[in-house]
């Protein structure tokens, strides 16, 4: 998990002097691993920023695509596939190897997806375990 701040840290130092030397970002983000980047902007930006990075192919870009009408505040990330089911779900699919290990934990998932949107739909609002979600820290 890395929390990017400064999105000019996705450039090369050489394009922005907030950049970040090729190594350093290799390090970070590596070069040949999936890259699941939620993004509450357009996926588009993030591409545009990474595009001379290694690992292009690895990168993955989950953000506001401008679908939906007025809803709840989960609603709206699982309209824009940004919802903590989906992002599971995307690296269950993307790292090698997890997909055939936890596919119950994908089912799972996916019907918790469900579930969050038929509730949504009936009462006007995000189910209690996520309209009251704390982090137990």
């Amino acid at each position: 998990m890395v929390n990017v701040v400064d999105l000019m840290r996705l450039q090369d130092v050489s394009e922005h002097p907030h950049g970040l030397p090729a190594s350093d970002f290799d390090g970070i983000f590596t070069p040949d691993k999936p890259i699941i980047f939620a993004y509450h902007g357009y996926p588009s930006l993030i591409h545009r920023l990474a595009y001379r990075r290694t690992n292009q192919e690895g990168l993955h870009v989950r953000g506001y695509k401008e679908e939906g009408t007025t809803t709840t505040p989960f609603d709206m990330a699982m309209l824009n596939r940004i919802d903590r089911f989906q992002l599971a779900i995307d690296a269950v699919d993307r790292v090698p190897g997890l997909a055939e290990k936890h596919s119950l934990l994908r089912q799972n998932l996916q019907d918790r997806r469900m579930h969050a949107r038929e509730y949504t739909r009936t009462h006007g609002e995000d189910p209690e375990e996520i309209r009251n979600w704390v982090l137990n820290a």
